[in-house]
């Protein structure tokens, strides 16, 4: 079954919590605190989508939650600073997409199995206090071979010290190995669905828009707690997919998770 964290919640937190800094929560200012090289947030939570990308049926399922805030790179310096509210930034954006079968809906009948995925690749965008733009690019391996991407961007309010919500339009793309494994249909694998499905051959373009919306607390200064919810609306080759037209070209998630911040120095 395919398990998409990366319009989700993986790269969507990793973006997030790099490029808008934490407030501060305290009446008066606090002393300057030593920036660290690096902030990372760790955590998990349970994300409720689509069986699989085009599917009418969905689960919960269990995702971790890894995001940056400050990242030092030898030579270059502070690529990315949390304290900084305007300007460029980049940022490392990954996904994993689980296993999917013929068992997990009636909907696959006679398609092979697609092993699990894992995407890795990096962000830039542009940001001011209240407004981000971003693209992302990945390169996948295992279950598919291909280039996927996303564009977006969002506006940022601050209702509150410790409350920060994010809101915008997704588009994301693919090239074409991953059409083709995830929305093709082979000619044996038509005749092997029984007539549920049709032979296809998608191609590479845009495979989805949406919007996307984010709130974070700040429950302490390390612990921030996530609701995020998200739609998609499948366009072009993919939402031409049989496997689409059998499921569902419209999909929906809310996720619901929390973080703990860690801080620390590597080098001199």
């Amino acid at each position: 079954m395919a398990t998409h964290f990366a319009r989700c919640l993986l790269s969507a937190t990793a973006l997030a919590a790099l490029v808008v800094p934490v407030q501060a929560q305290d009446a008066y200012p606090a002393a300057p605190q030593p920036t660290r090289q690096y902030v990372i947030e760790l955590g998990g939570g349970a994300m409720y989508q689509p069986r699989y990308e085009g599917a009418d049926t969905y689960l919960i399922y269990p995702f971790p939650i890894i995001s940056v805030a400050n990242f030092y790179f030898p030579g270059l310096g502070q690529i990315a600073d949390e304290r900084k509210k305007r300007g460029f930034f980049v940022y490392p954006s990954f996904n994993y997409i689980g296993e999917r079968k013929a068992s997990d809906s009636i909907d696959l009948t006679g398609t092979n199995t697609v092993n699990w995925a894992l995407e890795l690749g990096l962000g830039a965008g542009f940001r001011t206090e209240y407004f981000r733009a971003f693209a992302e690019l990945r390169q996948g391996f295992n279950g598919h071979t291909s280039q996927v991407g996303q564009l977006g961007a969002d506006a940022i309010f601050y209702p509150t010290d410790k409350i920060e919500w994010s809101i915008g339009p997704r588009t994301s793309f693919a090239a074409g190995d991953y059409m083709d494994t995830y929305f093709g249909v082979s000619a044996a694998e038509a005749a092997a669905s029984g007539g549920r499905l049709t032979a296809y051959n998608p191609s590479a373009g845009f495979k989805s828009v949406g919007l996307a919306s984010r709130i974070s607390y700040n429950l302490t200064d390390n612990v921030r707690l996530h609701l995020q919810g998200g739609y998609d609306r499948l366009v072009g080759d993919a939402a031409s997919s049989p496997i689409a037209k059998a499921g569902e070209r419209n999909q929906f998630n809310v996720g619901l998770g929390a973080t703990y911040r860690f801080s620390f120095d590597l080098f001199n």
